[in-house]
């Protein structure tokens, strides 16, 4: 059996006081809250620049000593540089967030729509270069892409890609490594994601993903699995629910 991890993306939300958080918590005070619902975070902050050697610091303080933290690459290594001359980059992010030891999840390299077919040769330079010892995980936003040349290359490399719910992206179910990531995104066009409420229910999706990950976690992989404000409008309500629907 397989280990699963279920979270949101980010902790620092204002308008998950008086619903998650108790009313009166500082947002100094969030992340102590949060591990007493969720074992992990995906952190959105990295994706704009490696943190400060301070905030990983704090971050590790603040949690418990099995909370695991997913983090997104700079996108000056996956938007910016599109993966050419960025090695000092990777080196920078990955040596930084190391200090969070075992409290480290995952690694997303999250790609723009324009990281195309014709740019998976990159990625195959890019991959073998990345430091070993860690979860690396891929995602794209190109449709085009997920086909059998990016999954043959993120196997060999022992990177998993990511499974994305949202209206562009297809449903798929491949697995590329010993981990699946999953990331419920949604669609900003519906959902306001600020309103700290369920806008639109999603138990009939929740119940279909419960089969999936049960597969999976029957298949000996580690899960882990991230809500955005984008997918009902409230996360944590999202996240609470599938871990019970997981249960029966």
């Amino acid at each position: 059996m397989g280990k699963l991890h279920i979270g949101t993306m980010g902790w620092s939300y204002d308008f998950w006081v008086g619903n998650f958080y108790p009313k009166g918590l500082t947002s100094a005070e969030f992340l102590t809250e949060y591990p007493k619902h969720f074992d992990t975070v995906e952190v959105d902050s990295t994706f704009y620049g490696v943190p400060y050697k301070s905030t990983v610091m704090r971050w590790k303080a603040q949690t418990p000593a099995d909370f695991l933290f997913s983090l997104k690459f700079p996108k000056v290594i996956t938007h910016e540089k599109m993966l050419k001359d960025c090695e000092e980059d990777v080196e920078r992010f990955v040596e930084r967030i190391s200090l969070l030891q075992g409290k480290l999840g995952a690694l997303l390299l999250q790609f723009p729509y324009g990281f195309k077919p014709k740019h998976v040769s990159l990625l195959s330079d890019f991959l073998p270069m990345l430091p070993k010892g860690f979860r690396y995980v891929v995602e794209v936003r190109n449709k085009k892409l997920l086909e059998d040349k990016l999954y043959s290359l993120l196997r060999e490399n022992g990177v998993a890609l990511a499974i994305v719910d949202q209206p562009y992206m297809p449903k798929i179910e491949a697995v590329t490594a010993d981990c699946t990531y999953i990331r419920w995104e949604g669609d900003r066009r519906k959902v306001k994601g600020t309103l700290g409420e369920i806008e639109i229910d999603r138990t009939n999706d929740l119940i279909g993903w419960t089969q999936k990950i049960k597969k999976f976690l029957d298949n000996s992989l580690e899960v882990f699995g991230y809500f955005s404000k984008y997918y009902s409008g409230y996360p944590p309500a999202d996240a609470k629910q599938l871990l019970k629907l997981l249960q029966r």
